[in-house]
């Protein structure tokens, strides 16, 4: 019988090594990375993660304090408009959002959004940055999937 390593462990997804329903889902036996890496993502790199995404724009439709990511103007991303912001808001799967919550304390219910389908991640805490990576590419594929074909069709021809 084998035990469990030194320090806790979390499971985190890398590439597509998780994904919805009839897919692959990732288990525990995945990539794993000591839960206590402390994390501190600033504004530049979630911006341009952000912009790197086909179709995406950047605006303040709540005023200056908060900045949104749009795929085709449907939100993909939110956050504080300052250079080292708390959290960011991501769309998520209802069932992943039940997961990641209760794997990460940096994961928890969209703050002033849909709790089932939005989630909240700490900036600046025990999420690590390839997972934070990794949900706004998941939030990003979640919005796509539900444009109209048309846009679909629109997004796919600007990709280089």
């Amino acid at each position: 019988m084998m035990s469990e390593p030194g320090p806790k462990l979390w499971c985190i997804k890398l590439g597509a090594s998780y994904v919805r329903k009839n897919e692959i889902r990732f288990t525990p036996k995945s990539i794993r990375v000591p839960a206590t890496i402390a994390i501190s993502m600033n504004l530049p790199t979630l911006r341009a993660h952000c912009l790197a995404k086909p179709g995406t724009t950047e605006e303040h439709p709540f005023g200056p304090d908060t900045l949104v990511y749009k795929v085709m103007g449907k939100m993909f991303a939110l956050t504080g408009d300052e250079l080292d912001p708390k959290s960011v808001n991501l769309k998520c799967d209802p069932d992943d959002a039940l997961f990641f919550r209760a794997q990460f304390e940096g994961i928890r219910e969209g703050y002033h959004m849909d709790k089932r389908h939005w989630i909240t991640v700490d900036l600046h805490g025990s999420v690590p940055e390839t997972l934070i990576f990794e949900l706004i590419d998941d939030s990003y594929e979640l919005v796509v999937k539900g444009l109209r074909k048309k846009d679909r069709e629109q997004l796919s021809q600007a990709i280089p």
